[in-house]
Order: structure tokens, then C-alpha cells, then sequence
């Protein structure tokens, strides 16, 4: 799995590209890997404001649809216009031409809270611990 040095990372599995004050969003290869095949994206408007940590868009896929959340605060700027008729574009291409928006960010102290690639990819793999923790348990419970 890819994690690209030279991008910030959240806890929410998005990847953040900084060019100054410009942003650019997406969702990590992880979190395509996750979710599966992408049938359909949903993007916020130019000019839209968007709020770190709160939802700004959704994916949807042949197993779950799950919000993205905004790494920084800030205005939209532009938005890729061909996810809504390509999604699966994210899933070929997470971080290139899968990038979701670009924004004009309101504070660049947000991104004090996002991960390197290093952490990121320490980050992933607590999870999965966890996850297979959580499936031993549920194993466990069944057999009771």
C-alpha cells in the first residue's frame, strides 16, 4: 500500500497536498481499499466554506457509503469534476487524478493535527490491530 511522502494525513483517512495556502483533499489509498469499489462521489460546491473535522462530501461504494471530513478549514476553490462521472477514478488513482477538492485554507495551524506518512502508516497498522483484536473477540463470543 501506498503512502506517499510529502502529504499530511487525518485520522479519518484523508490526505492533504499543501501548496501554500492551497489544499488539496482526497481520501488515502487505505481508505479506498476499505471501502471498496467507489460507484459515486459527492462533492461540495465552489465557494462552499468547509469545517476541519466535519463532513464535506461522501463516498459511496458497493459496501458502505462513509463522509469525508475536512483535514483544514477553508473555501473551496475547485473540485474535480470528473469523480461524479468517474469514482472509480479514486479507486485507480487515489493520490493523483482521484484528488477531490482544492481549498484556500482559513488557518494553516490545522495542520499541526495531521500525520506524516511515517506516523500515518503507524497509525494504519494500530488499526488493523485492533481490528483483528476485535475479530478474535467476536470469535470468541460466537463459540460462548
Amino acid at each position: 500500500m501506498e503512502i506517499p511522502e510529502g502529504l499530511k494525513y487525518s485520522k479519518e483517512h484523508e490526505w492533504v497536498l499543501i501548496e501554500g495556502k492551497i489544499a488539496t483533499i482526497g481520501i488515502t489509498e487505505y481508505a479506498q481499499e476499505e471501502l471498496g469499489d467507489i460507484v459515486f462521489v459527492e462533492l461540495p460546491e465552489i465557494g462552499e466554506k468547509i469545517v476541519k473535522d466535519d463532513p464535506f462530501g461522501a463516498v459511496e461504494s458497493v459496501k458502505a457509503v462513509s463522509d469525508v471530513y475536512a483535514p483544514v478549514s477553508g473555501t473551496v476553490l475547485e473540485v474535480n469534476d470528473a469523480l461524479p462521472d468517474s469514482p472509480e477514478t479514486i479507486n485507480d488513482d487515489a493520490y493523483g487524478d482521484g484528488w477531490m477538492v482544492r481549498v484556500e485554507m482559513q488557518d494553516v495551524d490545522d495542520l499541526k493535527d495531521l500525520m506524516t506518512a511515517e506516523e500515518y502508516a503507524e497509525y494504519i497498522e494500530q488499526q488493523k490491530e485492533d481490528d483483528e483484536e476485535e475479530d478474535d473477540e467476536e470469535a470468541e463470543d460466537e463459540e460462548e
